[in-house]
């Protein structure tokens, strides 16, 4: 497929969304979603970007040839690849740049979302303009995955790090104790939230690029989180629209101690840019400490639990989410 520069992209479309699919990894879950996306578009959709982040095996070229064979009424897709990986920030920014539109939709590629969806989502966020809104983002199972979110503070993470709260996180307390904003779940019309997760996330392109994009330094919607804030600061709210549902498949298959070291670093990460790492520090490891307490007790009562290697576990993630900070 041909990689359009962004100065042959018309500048017509005063209302229109670009969606943006940062890609990387096996193409077959990004092909299905823009093959759908395409040939029965949303009126509103105006272009479809794919964000190639240097990915091992590259967005094919072939959907060039399934858009030829589509005909005049699906939606262009253009493609810009990445010369270097990095992450989920950096390969939004790459497609926001190919934007010109006022609004632009970041969709993740394992995302199960209908045209009618994507008008209804414009619908809805047009009257809170500018703004960051989103579905309601479920599992594969019909699970709610929490759209709506509170600004994390060292509470939120403290309390999540405690294990034995585990068995008890279904309840409402608790989701809103560890930073879920239950209003978002509950709500049946369009709710401000602190902010909102990015598989589905439809983004004020002007407002976005005044502030320079993501941060491509996180990860692990840390980056999000950042954005969101900043935006905030400059009146731009984020919402949630329960009336819009998109399933969101995410797990991903990697290993699941290296997700959680990432998710530690990218946090200490943002402790270090809007908080205090050290205080998150020394709360986490008090918190690993009462886990230790409770897994020698669990241990004695049978439960074929390992405390000291699980605490010299959870002792290693925070150093090394410090050296992040």
């Amino acid at each position: 497929m041909r990689i359009e520069s962004a100065a042959e992209v018309p500048v017509t479309w005063r209302d229109a969304v670009t969606i943006v699919i940062p890609f990387y990894g096996d193409p077959a879950e990004t092909l299905n979603l823009v093959s759908r996306l395409r040939n029965s578009p949303a009126p509103e959709v105006a272009e479809i970007v794919i964000s190639d982040d240097c990915s091992p095996s590259p967005f094919p070229g072939t959907l060039s040839e399934r858009a030829s064979a589509a005909g005049a009424q699906a939606v262009s897709v253009r493609v810009v690849r990445r010369e270097r990986n990095g992450g989920f920030g950096a390969a939004v920014n790459t497609g926001l740049e190919q934007v010109r539109t006022p609004l632009a939709l970041v969709l993740n590629s394992d995302l199960e979302i209908e045209a009618e969806q994507i008008s209804e989502l414009v619908a809805q966020a047009a009257p809170w303009q500018p703004v960051v809104a989103t579905a309601q983002v479920l599992g594969p199972q019909g699970t709610a995955q929490y759209s709506g979110r509170h600004f994390p503070t060292i509470g939120h993470q403290t309390i999540e790090w405690l294990t034995p709260l585990a068995r008890w996180r279904h309840h409402r307390v608790l989701h809103e104790a560890v930073g879920h904003d239950m209003r978002g779940v509950e709500s049946t019309e369009p709710i401000a939230v602190d902010w909102v997760m990015g598989a589905v996330m439809l983004l004020p392109v002007a407002e976005v690029r005044a502030l320079g994009g993501f941060d491509e330094g996180f990860h692990m919607n840390s980056e999000e989180v950042d954005l969101q804030l900043r935006l905030r600061r400059i009146g731009v709210a984020s919402v949630v629209i329960p009336s819009v549902q998109a399933v969101h498949v995410g797990g991903g298959s990697s290993d699941p101690q290296r997700r959680r070291q990432w998710l530690v670093d990218s946090r200490f990460r943002y402790a270090g840019k809007w908080d205090r790492p050290r205080v998150l520090a020394a709360s986490l490891t008090i918190a690993s400490t009462a886990n230790f307490a409770v897994n020698c007790l669990r241990r004695a009562a049978g439960t074929p639990v390992r405390p000291i290697s699980t605490l010299r576990s959870e002792l290693r993630l925070i150093r090394e989410g410090i050296r992040c900070a």
